[in-house]
């Protein structure tokens, strides 16, 4: 089996490509970055692409399976710029994978896609997917899934997997996961249990994670296995404002939305932080997914639980760790973070 993965040195891509190399079942992988990476597992060759402005269809060639990852979260304050590539860009993958005869299409969707919803009792894969429109990712991701169901409408032999994770962590990824969400102002040694004092306690402040090794998983298993459709993939517990108090061996403080989303909007309208203050809106919003239809039908079992997964992160922040591709090197932002303040604090990537 021939793989494509488009997006192959992120967070998920980096976890996915290894996933994929040690399945017996997959002969070849290429993946597809804008930079090349200094990482070289097996099976594996790289190729540079962008998918706003190249040529897609020849990587695409003689593909079983096109895994498309590649997804922008900056610049936050231009969204013109995250539209060309996350919705033009991944409308262009779509086509250029039919008109190479791809057998399968795997796309990167969200719980971000979701309509809002409850937290309690969790939603299934019918939930509407029409997002949060007052944030970028979450008109993005919704608009995505219906390119997806033109797609799906207008290619009836493409075999097509949405795959619908909520927040994804490793280790590896917690460099870039600072520069992306916390900006270059947050002291990563900052992320030690007892340092920070207090969690606030604000309602709806309730979300899902998976560790991006068993993201990856599930990914494998969409690649390998003969299934369509969506699939929510999160692990338990469900991170609360408790769960979080107590892994960070803080105390919880009662804050409202409202007050929570000014203090990061005044932040942001300040730049001392990348991440706007509409991924406040989308979180509290966001429903509480099921996963059992990919426990049941993809044979999906997280071998991490939630808390160990942001565990990693914490973990990962305080020791400053990456691996030796673009998006996850934490060199990626310049001595000091230098990179990072001069291209301004979510204004470009």
């Amino acid at each position: 089996m021939r793989v494509v993965v488009v997006g192959a040195t992120g967070n998920v891509g980096t976890s996915v490509v290894s996933a994929l190399a040690a399945d017996q079942n997959v002969t070849s992988i290429l993946g597809l970055a804008r930079r090349l990476p200094d990482w070289h597992p097996p099976k594996t060759t790289w190729r540079t692409a962008d998918v706003v402005t190249g040529d897609l269809e020849p990587y695409f060639a003689g593909a079983d399976a096109v895994v498309h990852l590649a997804w922008l979260f900056q610049p936050t304050r231009d969204s013109i710029t995250t539209w060309r590539t996350n919705v033009i860009g991944s409308s262009r993958v779509f086509e250029a994978a039919a008109r190479a005869g791809a057998g399968a299409l795997v796309h990167a969707s969200s719980v971000g896609a979701y309509s809002s919803g409850p937290k309690d009792p969790a939603v299934a894969e019918d939930w509407p997917t029409h997002g949060w429109p007052g944030a970028s990712y979450g008109r993005e991701k919704a608009y995505v899934e219906r390119l997806l169901d033109v797609f799906e409408r207008d290619h009836p032999g493409v075999r097509v997997v949405r795959m619908r994770p909520g927040f994804i962590f490793k280790r590896e990824a917690a460099s870039e996961q600072r520069r992306l969400f916390g900006g270059p102002f947050l002291p990563q040694r900052l992320m030690r249990p007892g340092l920070i004092p207090f969690v606030p306690d604000t309602p709806g402040l309730t979300f899902q994670a998976v560790h991006s090794a068993d993201a990856a998983e599930a990914y494998r298993l969409a690649v390998t296995r003969p299934v369509s459709g969506a699939f929510n993939i999160a692990a338990d517990p469900v991170i609360t404002p408790a769960v979080l108090a107590d892994l960070l061996g803080a105390r919880l403080l009662p804050v409202s939305a409202w007050t929570l989303r000014s203090t990061v909007a005044a932040a942001w309208r300040m730049r001392l932080v990348p991440a706007s203050p509409y991924l406040v809106d989308l979180v509290l919003r966001m429903p509480v997914m099921d996963t059992g239809r990919a426990r049941a039908e993809l044979g999906w079992e997280p071998r991490h639980t939630a808390v160990e997964a942001m565990r990693e992160l914490f973990e990962g922040l305080r020791n400053v760790d990456g691996m030796d591709t673009p998006p996850l090197a934490p060199r990626t932002g310049g001595p000091g973070r230098l990179g990072e303040l001069v291209t301004g604090v979510g204004k470009r990537p």
